[in-house]
């Protein structure tokens, strides 16, 4: 029997009816939405008309004005933007696609065009650049202080023409008191010169102040003159007094020590081409009735002038007896270029007990002392200027 073959075929050819018509009639899937975050728009399906056959999938006169604004938007090669896909903020536009304002959050900063990046990149090699940022800037004018020298009068006013007269004489002016007189040489106060108060400082029962104004020859001299001088400790042996017509050398020996500790002798320095702010040299004098002696020397520099404090850091002894004991002598020396000449004017203070200085006389030693001290100093500022003179002279000859 042939009728369930054609029952067969029959239902067979319903089925391929029915699943046909379904195609046709069916709805089209929705249509997916570009992505965000990738920045590309998502290429559209192909569409099928409501009532073409297969010929119409690919035909793209079917997607008219109509289609377009019905089914979503069509992206070409450049992206288009519709005016609600813009913000309050200017929205980023990029070559691959679109990117909303849901792309930014509160927190960062908006994005920037290419010519503002291009912007930047170019502030920011400028900045690095040190010649973009050069400019000229009005000129410094730094005035040094210029100061005339001071003359004797300035610094001493109150002088007599007898005390003028005798601190240019080649001895000089000197005036030895106890601790309850008044010193006669008295420099204005507004100066800052004040030898008195230091000394004081020590409790002295005996002081002797003393000035000299050492007339220029060859030329003026300065401070670096007065610190040149002042190293020259080995010279002061050489120096002597005249005693009941006799030269009589109180230093047989004057050298520099390494320090307070280390009585090792060591060599003056060359002279200096600079001026320190500030120095402490340790010395030893061997004296003629005291033994050694051993002086701690503090230089100092002002605007003005150099000031020499020469004190003993180890007691004075005569044979095995203590007569003056550590830090209980000292001498202060300031030297200033005046106009006259070059000013040296000291102060020293010495204490002794009663019962020594009621025996011994010792202000007539000291002073002669002193009077060492001075020629020393002297004599040193005297081959600065024959020193200096010869190179100059040499130099004017070459």
């Amino acid at each position: 029997m042939k009728l369930p073959g054609k029952t067969a075929m029959f239902t067979a050819s319903f089925l391929f009816l029915f699943f046909l018509i379904s195609t046709l009639y069916a709805e089209p899937l929705p249509e997916p939405q570009p992505n965000p975050d990738s920045g590309e728009g998502t290429p559209i399906e192909p569409q099928i008309s409501r009532d073409g056959g297969e010929d119409s999938l690919f035909d793209e006169s079917l997607l008219g004005e109509e289609a377009f604004l019905s089914e979503g938007p069509f992206l070409e090669e450049e992206p288009f933007l519709s005016e609600e896909t813009f913000s309050d903020e200017e929205p980023f536009i990029s070559e691959e696609g679109l990117l909303s304002e849901e792309t930014f959050s509160d927190e960062e900063e908006p994005f920037l065009s290419e010519e503002t990046l291009l912007a930047e990149e170019t502030f920011e090699e400028n900045f690095l650049d040190d010649d973009a940022f050069f400019f000229e800037a009005p000129p410094l004018i730094i005035e040094a202080p210029i100061f005339e020298i001071r003359s004797l009068d300035e610094i001493f006013p109150d002088f007599s023409q007898r005390q003028r007269r005798m601190a240019m004489s080649s001895t000089g002016l000197r005036n030895s008191f106890v601790k309850d007189e008044s010193p006669t040489i008295i420099p204005d106060p507004d100066l800052g010169i004040d030898l008195l108060d230091n000394i004081m400082k020590r409790n002295p029962s005996h002081l002797i102040e003393a000035l000299v104004v050492l007339p220029y020859n060859e030329r003026e001299l300065d401070l670096l003159d007065i610190y040149n001088a002042l190293g020259r400790i080995e010279k002061i042996k050489d120096h002597f007094v005249t005693l009941n017509g006799n030269d009589f050398y109180v230093f047989t020996e004057s050298t520099r020590i390494e320090s307070n500790r280390s009585r090792r002798a060591i060599s003056d320095p060359l002279p200096a081409v600079m001026l320190p702010f500030s120095e402490t040299m340790y010395l030893r004098l061997k004296e003629f009735s005291f033994g050694d002696l051993f002086i701690r020397g503090d230089v100092s520099i002002s605007m003005y002038g150099i000031t020499y404090s020469m004190t003993n850091f180890i007691d004075v002894r005569y044979f095995l007896f203590p007569i003056m004991r550590a830090e209980r002598f000292i001498t202060i020396i300031y030297l200033e270029p005046v106009k006259e000449g070059m000013l040296i004017y000291s102060m020293t203070g010495f204490y002794l007990p009663g019962f020594i200085a009621d025996r011994v006389n010792l202000t007539p030693n000291i002073n002669r002392r002193i009077q060492i001290f001075v020629n020393w100093i002297t004599d040193g500022l005297r081959e600065q200027e024959n020193t200096m003179a010869e190179q100059e002279d040499y130099l004017s000859s070459h």
